[in-house]
């Protein structure tokens, strides 16, 4: 037969029926003895004190998302060189050549997302590479 002692998941149960209790209290007790009133702005969003116009809803172009990959690609491989700057007496000579390649081609593939302009951000700088493009053709 089981004791109550025996269990160790018991203190658990306590906590969290503690902290439940505590919550519903507060709760419950703000709900009570609040403040309930009703001003012109009350339903208003509220964004610095200025009226908002328009809607929420706006779209986002493709360069944004194309230039979120990017950062998040181009973050990622910070991970690994730090992750090599952690171990780098114990990777010699060896970890040294290996972690250059890596960066060498990353900087292979800056510099080829740079040139085929996808760091450029905005219409007016596409239209003058759309442009230079079209003129090196002719």
């Amino acid at each position: 037969m089981e004791t109550f002692g025996s269990n160790p998941l018991w203190p658990l149960g306590v906590y969290a029926a503690a902290v439940a209790a505590i919550v519903f209290t507060m709760v419950g007790l703000s709900f009570l003895l609040g403040q309930r009133h009703r001003g012109r702005a009350t339903d208003e969003p509220y964004e610095s004190g200025i009226v908002s116009t328009g809607s929420a809803r706006v779209r986002m172009t493709s360069q944004f998302y194309l230039m979120a990959m990017l950062f998040v690609i181009f973050d990622l491989e910070a991970v690994f060189i730090f992750a090599w700057a952690v171990a780098v007496r114990e990777l010699g000579w060896t970890g040294y050549a290996a972690i250059s390649v890596f960066i060498a081609l990353l900087l292979v593939a800056l510099v080829y997302l740079w040139r085929t302009g996808a760091l450029t951000w905005g219409p007016a700088a596409r239209a003058s590479q759309a442009g230079a493009g079209a003129a090196s053709k002719a």
